[in-house]
């Protein structure tokens, strides 16, 4: 089966930097790409019976003329879904290594609107969701450019850090793996984020900072996957804040941001926790959340 990675798009500028992300993520996999449109929901009532289809044909056809454009060696296929857009979403996502969406979040103090949509998809998909904001571009992934730069030399820059906010009491594989593997594919550093809350932290001097048992459990956490990932520097930081705080400060300075999202033992709703929805809103960079038992 050929790999793909898979990109929502409805005309929005937000899924336009989404579709470009997932091409540039396709190529890092070494994988194809598949575009998938989705009407807006619900959506407005046709003039024609084909009217949405046909919509959904030039939209596909729009992005992935502008994607081959940048990537004229991507292998990319499009398909148009009328079905409303969590249950196409869902279904295109399970069918591929990672799907891609575009947020509404503005990155900023204030944030944003990440969706309903975007939101659900997030807290119901067994695969890895990334979470694009809109006008995000390659050089957004690279460390400052020189003056003079041309756009064709941003990816010869090096790539911004990985971060992962990893809590120690019940880490994940998949989740762990995810980050290194993005980290490894970008050739940059891992930053591992552990937060403790300040109310649990001893205070030194006056100042709260971690204990060392906690810096002590994240290394040996870490170590196993040092030797699977040898070629991935990993810098580990635990700090004396809120997780939310701490990977919101650091996606400033991020290619992409990764977290994780516990799928539950099925007696509760699906959801997104409090950590995952405030970076999805408040996050500076992509941000990718990976479902995990």
């Amino acid at each position: 089966m050929l790999r793909h990675v898979t990109a929502g798009v409805d005309g929005t500028a937000e899924s336009l930097a989404a579709a470009h992300w997932a091409a540039r993520e396709a190529l890092r996999r070494g994988a194809g790409l598949r575009l998938v449109h989705t009407p807006r929901w619900p959506a407005a009532v046709p003039s024609g019976a084909d009217a949405p289809a046909q919509e959904g044909e030039r939209v596909l056809e729009r992005v992935a003329a502008g994607v081959r454009a940048a990537h004229p060696g991507l292998r990319i296929t499009g398909r148009a879904v009328p079905d409303p857009p969590v249950a196409a979403l869902l279904a295109a996502a399970g069918e591929a290594e990672l799907l891609v969406l575009g947020a509404c979040g503005r990155g900023d103090a204030t944030g944003g609107a990440v969706g309903a949509v975007c939101e659900q998809v997030v807290a119901r998909s067994g695969t890895p969701v990334v979470l694009v904001r809109a006008g995000e571009s390659s050089a957004d992934e690279h460390l400052p450019a020189p003056d003079g730069i041309s756009p064709e030399e941003i990816p010869e820059i090096p790539y911004r850090d990985v971060v992962l906010g990893l809590g120690i009491s019940r880490p994940c594989d998949e989740l762990i793996e995810f980050a290194f593997a993005s980290a490894r594919c970008r050739t940059t550093v891992l930053h591992v984020i552990h937060a403790s809350p300040p109310a649990t932290a001893r205070a030194v001097d006056g100042t709260a900072r971690p204990s060392d048992a906690q810096e002590e459990t994240l290394a040996a956490l870490l170590r196993p996957w040092r030797e699977k990932f040898p070629t991935v520097p990993v810098v580990e930081t635990v700090v004396a804040e809120t997780a939310a705080d701490a990977l919101v400060r650091a996606s400033g300075g991020a290619a992409l941001a990764v977290v994780g999202r516990r799928t539950g033992d099925g007696r509760l709703a699906p959801r997104i926790g409090p950590v995952t929805r405030t970076l999805l809103h408040h996050a500076r960079c992509s941000v990718a959340v990976v479902p995990h038992g």
